[in-house]
């Protein structure tokens, strides 16, 4: 009877371990370094402290980004063929901002468009097993709303 008592109170927390975190075992998210602080991709949908969207119709969107296959040309690269160690960049910390990929968008947020064309914002490179070329699309474009932001508030 004390062992199921035991498991009994032991489930709600692994369930707000669950929710606050937003997964049971932690995973690497695509993330990248600004200098003291990171853009990680929110694993969670209430993680989410920056939104952008994408679309398939390159009229609504409002952000346009190239995918290119030479990282020389690119704004942004991502190449992890060879396995590193991690140096702990881009551990989630309070510094960290959580960008969401999100289905729709309010007008405030980024709407991206991936395309081949040359007449983008954003060119980015990616070789990749962790990231996706949405991904790095999202975090590029986050780092610069996120730059803007910051220059707001002060």
């Amino acid at each position: 009877m004390l062992r199921v008592k035991i498991l009994a109170s032991a489930v709600p927390l692994v369930f707000a371990g669950m929710v606050a975190g937003g997964e049971l075992l932690p995973s690497d998210q695509p993330c990248i370094a600004l200098g003291a602080a990171s853009l990680q991709i929110a694993a969670a949908p209430w993680q989410g402290q920056l939104h952008v969207s994408f679309t398939d119709d390159p009229a609504a969107a409002t952000v346009r980004v190239q995918l290119v296959d030479d990282a020389n040309i690119a704004d942004f690269a991502v190449i992890d063929d060879v396995r590193t160690a991690d140096d702990g960049t881009c551990r989630a910390t309070a510094a960290t901002t959580f960008v969401e990929i999100a289905e729709r968008s309010t007008p405030a947020d980024p709407v991206i468009y991936l395309t081949h064309e040359s007449n983008a914002d954003y060119r980015v490179f990616v070789r990749s097993r962790s990231f996706t070329a949405r991904d790095a699309a999202a975090l590029v474009v986050s780092a610069r709303r996120n730059a803007r932001l910051a220059d707001h508030a002060t």
